[in-house]
């Protein structure tokens, strides 16, 4: 009976899901010695997180907020892995989107609707077209894309801060370009968008006025209606079927009749544009503007931590981009509250993603215990 339970124990784990569940809970165990280490309470380091995350309507709409590109960026690097290529561009397809969105979003006079529209359509291909590079590289020269899209997100860090110092759309005495038109805008609560006696009438309403302080957008159901794009592109199309065929083994999908070369090239074109419209969202919803960069800002970097959390699913992506987006958001709280480093935040999400990244190790321990378990019921 107890070697049937601890068999039915290993292989409840055994699964992605399990692995990943047990790497976050080893991520907060380690995250926890490191604040015991350093003289705090990490029960109470870990509740002022929570407190930080889910106290206020306010906390929780920055923690979606935080989460959303994250959501995208990741589904643009599981896109590529599913298909068998390791998309560490989504960095700078992100910033590519980003400058587009900004630029259509200021230059472009376009009714609302439409104009939010063009200014994703015009992102997307951008970014699309900068990812497709790397995948033109790798089909016709055989560049792996790990070295071409790593020179990729340096070259669009750079042509972001070139065309962001031009002049007419640098706003003077300012690092940044001027904001997009409120046509572009995707905000859903907004206080530019009230008038006094809106204003007045949501006073009446504790959680929409405190919802009203975060800038609430459509980003994060954008990034839903993607994932579910994803999912249903990858399991329920052809182009799905035989990109994931090349992913598998390249060499049985050409003798199947596949066309390797332009799979490589389709998906790296779309990972790049999903990429691409995670800067979109974030300008039209969040920056309303793009600004000189001094260095990388790590949503495409961090997109392939939560793709990795995510197990490469498109839902997993949703749910993994959640987790960062509340770390992110409510981990350095514990600075101002409990006096605690925040860096711990980035110890917690480092060893997530270490165990996940060895799942044979967690199954091994799994296999140990169980074991142990056996021998001692045995006696």
């Amino acid at each position: 009976m107890d070697k049937a339970k601890n068999s039915k124990l290993l292989s409840m784990f055994s699964g992605t899901f399990g692995f990943t569940i047990i790497s976050i809970l080893i991520g907060l165990g380690i995250g926890a010695i490191v604040l015991l280490i350093a003289g705090f309470n990490p029960i109470e380091a870990y509740g002022i997180m929570l407190s930080g995350v889910f106290s206020k309507p306010k906390y929780i709409a920055y923690a979606i907020i935080y989460a959303t590109p994250l959501i995208i960026t990741g589904l643009s690097v599981a896109f590529a892995f599913r298909t068998g290529l390791f998309n560490i561009g989504a960095e700078g397809q992100y910033i590519v989107g980003a400058l587009v969105a900004a630029l259509t979003g200021y230059f472009f006079n376009l009714p609302p609707f439409i104009h939010v529209i063009v200014v994703f359509l015009f992102a997307a291909t951008a970014a699309g077209l900068w990812g497709g590079i790397a995948g033109f590289l790798k089909a016709r020269f055989g560049v792996h894309e790990v070295i071409s899209t790593i020179m990729l997100n340096w070259i669009a860090l750079y042509l972001n801060n070139y065309v962001v110092n031009l002049n007419g759309f640098k706003k003077p005495q300012s690092e940044a370009s001027y904001e997009i038109l409120n046509t572009a805008n995707i905000s859903l609560l907004s206080e530019w968008k009230l008038s006094d006696a809106g204003r007045e009438w949501l006073s009446n309403f504790p959680f929409l006025a405190d919802l009203m302080r975060a800038p609430v957008n459509f980003g994060f159901m954008i990034a839903l209606l993607l994932a579910l794009i994803v999912w249903f592109i990858l399991n329920k199309t052809t182009l799905g079927y035989e990109l994931r065929a090349v992913g598998f083994n390249k060499y049985a999908a050409e003798y199947g009749g596949i066309g390797v070369k332009k799979s490589i090239i389709t998906s790296m074109v779309i990972a790049g544009a999903l990429a691409g419209l995670a800067g979109a969202v974030q300008v039209l919803g969040v920056t309303n503007k793009v600004a000189v960069l001094a260095a990388m800002e790590g949503y495409g970097f961090n997109g392939i931590a939560v793709s990795l959390i995510g197990a490469n699913t498109a839902f997993g992506n949703v749910f993994a981009g959640l987790l960062f987006g509340a770390l992110n958001y409510g981990g350095p709280k514990i600075q101002s509250g409990l006096q605690a480093p925040s860096e711990v935040v980035d110890i917690v999400i480092g060893t997530i993603v270490f165990f996940i990244a060895i799942p044979g190790f967690i199954k091994m321990l799994l296999t140990l215990r169980s074991k142990k378990r056996g021998d001692t019921n045995g006696r």
